[in-house]
């Protein structure tokens, strides 16, 4: 699926910077991009769901458990799977569709290589550095996501099993890391604003402090880490 949107969009950035594309050809391209975003999302999801599904249920599983590795690192495999998956294949088709809604408008013309060649050479030290920083915390906040359901997953298939209601523990204890994600959030008061709207509380941080915020993301993704890595060298029912 990732091939046939990848080529759609080459095409339509192709056809738009030869200036063939007529505006309700542009429009279309436009439109399609935004369907395949949600598409590639919609496959995005589901690959991670069979991924997930081998990692914790036979026959998938007995492979796993039998792999002469320890499981951080076949957990890890798992997770950088995963994670290369979803990030670039989003990446490319979230940039396509940025592109061809900027040649709709007019923003951008001639030939697509060169203007991006031109873009990458004119930028700043700064700005280069603002946009690796931001995309690290993508990658963090991904990370701390998925790290989060595996570990909820690991419990549920270790220490929760065929205990009563364990879908609901098992529900309640991903409200609970939620919650103490949250309350780990506050450690970040000192270095910010804090607003209040009623019950919630914002805390807005400068661009020199969010290098911490991202060390506590970090952290919070190595803990998650360590905890899952250690149950699933328990006994594992799959």
């Amino acid at each position: 699926m990732f091939i046939v949107i990848f080529l759609m969009y080459l095409v339509f950035i192709t056809l738009g910077s030869l200036g063939v594309l007529p505006l309700a050809a542009q429009i279309t391209a436009v439109s399609l991009g935004g369907v395949a975003i949600a598409v590639m999302s919609v496959v995005n999801i589901v690959d991670d769901v069979a991924i997930i599904r081998r990692m914790f249920s036979a026959p998938g599983a007995y492979l796993l458990a039998l792999t002469p590795a320890p499981r951080r690192k076949t957990l890890l495999a798992s997770v950088i799977a995963m994670m290369m998956m979803d990030i670039i294949t989003m990446a490319i088709v979230i940039s396509g569709e940025v592109w061809l809604a900027m040649m709709l408008a007019g923003e951008v013309s001639g030939n697509a290589l060169r203007i991006a060649f031109d873009v990458i050479r004119n930028l700043d030290i700064p700005v280069l550095l603002y946009t690796l920083f931001g995309a690290f915390m993508l990658v963090a906040g991904y990370l701390l996501i998925m790290m989060t359901i595996l570990f909820c997953i690991t419990v549920k298939k270790s220490i929760l099993y065929k205990k009563p209601a364990s879908g609901l523990l098992t529900f309640l204890l991903a409200c609970g890391c939620i919650y103490i994600f949250s309350l780990l959030g506050l450690l970040m008061a000192p270095f910010g604003t804090v607003n209040t709207y009623g019950m919630f509380i914002n805390i807005t941080l400068g661009s020199e402090v969010m290098p911490i915020y991202a060390l506590l993301l970090l952290l919070e993704v190595a803990g998650l880490f360590i905890i899952t890595s250690k149950l699933m060298e328990r006994k594992m029912n799959i």
